[in-house]
């Protein structure tokens, strides 16, 4: 299979710290896929390398079939890159931050501008000057910005850092909708919700390595099982219910064995009156990998 981003053996030191030590990455067309690991763990690293910012120490990288090191240019025509930090001039307005990016990238439909001032809800401040803006406009402003050429790939570097819950859900929605027209897009984020909610497959990095790759539901599945939490209408019926069981919160296999509870209580006249189902969380799975 032929991968819009692959990495092979990726090594990367600075001084006596190495960051990245042997990492191996495949990345499909028209994916979503998010790299979580503590601060330190190499995730910046990884993207400044797969965007051509950063050289390996060793290991060789392709991205949009262009090898990073020898292929540079040919890389960077096929990618766009939203760092941590808002690369924006403040002493533009935000259309003509657009434009400027337009021009730059040889986009010459004009009305890209202005949807792309619509999407991200900044069309009432088009044409205020930047530095006016508050945190959250701006990187709202420099997301627009990195999407005007309708790349193939795009890295987004904790693109949400900083955002109130709408700006956020506007960022979500337009990643989601460029992935579905078959942009591949690879994000760092700090927010284990992000990448449940957005990510086709994550991978968490810890001490320069991939210490976990899978969906979501791969990786929770890893830390524990689903749990049923049982409840009762009254204390006694909850005490024999713990007598039978061994407790209230039991881990199942799926709705076979939830309903094999519940006949086994009901036959004994100890009728659960509501259930909870748990699943582990990628907060356990962060903390227990990293």
């Amino acid at each position: 299979m032929a991968y819009t981003i692959e990495a092979r053996g990726l090594r990367k030191a600075f001084g006596d710290t190495r960051v990245l030590d042997g990492l191996d990455l495949q990345v499909q067309r028209g994916e979503v896929f998010a790299l979580l690991g503590p601060n330190g763990a190499g995730k910046t690293t990884t993207v400044r390398i797969l965007s051509t910012l950063l050289a390996p120490d060793h290991g060789t990288a392709r991205v949009a079939g262009h090898d990073v090191v020898r292929e540079a240019k040919a890389v960077r025509s096929a990618i766009s890159l939203t760092a941590q930090e808002a690369a924006v001039d403040g002493l533009l307005t935000g259309a003509e931050n657009l434009r400027m990016m337009a021009r730059l990238r040889r986009v010459k439909d004009k009305r890209r501008v202005d949807a792309l001032l619509e999407q991200f809800d900044l069309t009432d401040a088009a044409n205020r000057r930047v530095e006016t803006y508050s945190g959250g406009m701006r990187r709202r402003l420099d997301l627009a910005m990195s999407l005007i050429a309708h790349p193939q790939v795009i890295f987004l570097d904790e693109p949400t850092t900083g955002l109130d819950p709408r700006s956020r859900n506007a960022v979500w929605d337009a990643v989601k909708a460029l992935a579905d027209g078959g942009t591949t897009i690879l994000l760092t984020t700090q927010y284990l919700e992000e990448a449940d909610r957005l990510a086709d497959r994550i991978a968490v990095l810890a001490q320069g390595q991939i210490a976990a790759l899978g969906t979501a539901d791969e990786l929770k599945a890893r830390i524990g099982r689903e749990t049923v939490e049982l409840f009762f209408d009254d204390e006694e019926t909850a005490n024999a219910a713990t007598a039978v069981l061994g407790g209230l919160k039991l881990p199942v296999d799926g709705a076979e064995d939830v309903r094999r509870i519940l006949d086994d209580l009901a036959d004994r006249g100890l009728p659960a009156t509501r259930i909870a189902l748990h699943k582990p969380t990628l907060d356990e799975v962060f903390l227990a990998l990293t």
